[in-house]
């Protein structure tokens, strides 16, 4: 394994330091365990973006139904 500094402001340090899983795990093993649980199994298809960029078009049209209408139309309150 090749070695790399890297320059970490204080603050970051002492967040990393909270994440560790054992005292004396290392800061390359916290770094890669953050990366890999940020690796989506199950990335988003165009599909589901076109989707999702169809529903914040509705949404900033004002075509949606607030939590107090949801909740009229279901006869809840």
């Amino acid at each position: 394994m090749q070695a790399s500094s890297v320059r970490l402001d204080k603050t970051t340090k002492e967040k990393l330091d909270l994440l560790r899983s054992y005292p004396k795990e290392s800061y390359d093993s916290i770094i890669r365990r953050l990366a890999e649980s940020r690796i989506d199994e199950e990335p988003l298809t165009d599909e589901d973006r076109n989707e999702i960029d169809e529903a914040l078009t509705e949404i900033r049209k004002g075509h949606y139904y607030t939590h107090d209408q949801v909740k009229r139309e279901l006869g809840l309150s």
